[in-house]
Parts: structure tokens; C-alpha cells; sequence
């Protein structure tokens, strides 16, 4: 059989790619193995799963190392590689914002020569200089983002942003949304025309899983909606 290889990026996300993809019935205990192995493999099953980082899963699959990868939207954007994003998987969803002191709400256009502190350098550059024709500075950082305007390194900062928490507690805020994030399965553009028997059927069961994940999850809310206005009323 044909080995079918998919990139998984390391941690959570790698670990709910895999839930969905035994709840969309493919036998994925070689991926669950506990070692050290960054390839692991079932014969049976042909599934081949590699273990990487998040941002070396678009390059796998770019240069066909991998045929299919599960990443993040943020990864895809800053990597900005050749290949095809057939799914939005949904989990990991969180936003990409442009970030900074409260007191620039509504006023960040007024503000010239802007310096944007960021880990994702080239989806700033995008946004600021393709979509806003704006000429900013962009300064490279590697830890924590939140720290530059705090210290006058930077104007504002590009980051993802999940509860908020980290600036509310600096005296930040969200002052505009570049992207909204979450996990997306790609497939390198060779592989789906030569493997195309084996990564279509895959990717159907994946979208009529995440229907059917979806419509349960509105059907909780629903019920879980129904009940609080019954005690309600009872009360």
C-alpha cells in the first residue's frame, strides 16, 4: 500500500488533528505512540504521521515530504507557501490583531511611521504595506510581543490573541483584527493528483465529520438554552 504521510504540528494541535481524524474513522494509534520516534508509522493502515514544529509543517508538505499537513492559519500566512488549503478544521480558532496602548483606539491610521513589534513579520509587512499602503518599520522579536510598546521599543504589536488576558493586565488592547486563526488541513499539489484515491476520500469523511461535530455542538447549545429558560419559568 502506499504510504499516505501527514505532518502534524507538535502539541494540542496535533492531538485534536488526530481525535478527528479516528472520530472520521481512520485507525490513528501509530500517531498516539508514546516515544521519542518523529516518524511513526502503521504498515496496516499505511498512514505515516510526522511530528514537527508548526512552522516546518507547510514546508514538508510543500516539498512533498508530506502529503497532507494540520496547521494553523497563522503559520500558513506568515510561510505564505504553494499549496492547497482544502479544510478549515476549526479548533485552535483564536484572532491575529494588531495590538496596542487603549489610547490609540480609532486614531492607529493618524499615527505615522509606525514601528509594529511582531513574531509574524511578513503577515504584518502584508497587512500594513499591501492592504493599508502604509509604510511602517517592522522589528523581529521572539518572546513576549506584549513587551514593546510597554517600553517604547514599538508602536503597536502584531500577535494572535486568545482570551485577552495577557493585555488587559498590561493596559493593552485589541485595536484591529487582521485574521481570524484556526487549524487548516493542506495538501501538498502533487499528491492530490497522484494520490488523489486515498486524500479525497479522506478529506470527505473529514468534512462530513466536522458537519456532523458542528450540528452536535448547536444541538447542546440548543438544548442546554431550552433548559436554563425551563428552570426559569419553573422558578
Amino acid at each position: 500500500m502506499d504510504k499516505l504521510t501527514i505532518a502534524l504540528s507538535k502539541g494540542r494541535l496535533a492531538e485534536q488533528a488526530i481525535e478527528l481524524l479516528e472520530q472520521a474513522g481512520y485507525d490513528c494509534r501509530a500517531a498516539k505512540e508514546k516515544s521519542r520516534k518523529l516518524i511513526l508509522e502503521d504498515a496496516q493502515t499505511g498512514l505515516r504521521f510526522i511530528m514537527a514544529k508548526p512552522a516546518d509543517v507547510p514546508t514538508y508538505v510543500e516539498y512533498g515530504a508530506a502529503d497532507i499537513g494540520v496547521v494553523g492559519k497563522d503559520t500558513l500566512l506568515e510561510e505564505s507557501r504553494q499549496l492547497y488549503e482544502v479544510l478549515n478544521l476549526g479548533f485552535g480558532a483564536c484572532r491575529m490583531c494588531v495590538c496596542g496602548p487603549k489610547s490609540l483606539a480609532g486614531k492607529l491610521d493618524r499615527l505615522p511611521n509606525k514601528r509594529i513589534g511582531t513574531k509574524y513579520p511578513h503577515i504584518a509587512r502584508e497587512y500594513f504595506e499591501t492592504k493599508k499602503r502604509e509604510s511602517v518599520e517592522i522589528i523581529k522579536l521572539n518572546g513576549s510581543v506584549e513587551l514593546a510598546p510597554l517600553i517604547g521599543l514599538s508602536d503597536v504589536i502584531v500577535d494572535i490573541v486568545e482570551s485577552g488576558r495577557t493585555l488587559e493586565e498590561n493596559g493593552l488592547g485589541v485595536l484591529e483584527v487582521i485574521e481570524e486563526i484556526s487549524a487548516r488541513m493542506v495538501v501538498n499539489r502533487v499528491s492530490m493528483k497522484m494520490k488523489a484515491d486515498r486524500i479525497n476520500p479522506l478529506i470527505q469523511a473529514v468534512r462530513v465529520q466536522l458537519d456532523q461535530n458542528r450540528q452536535q455542538a448547536t444541538a447542546a447549545a440548543t438544548g442546554a438554552a431550552t433548559g436554563a429558560a425551563g428552570r426559569e419559568v419553573t422558578a
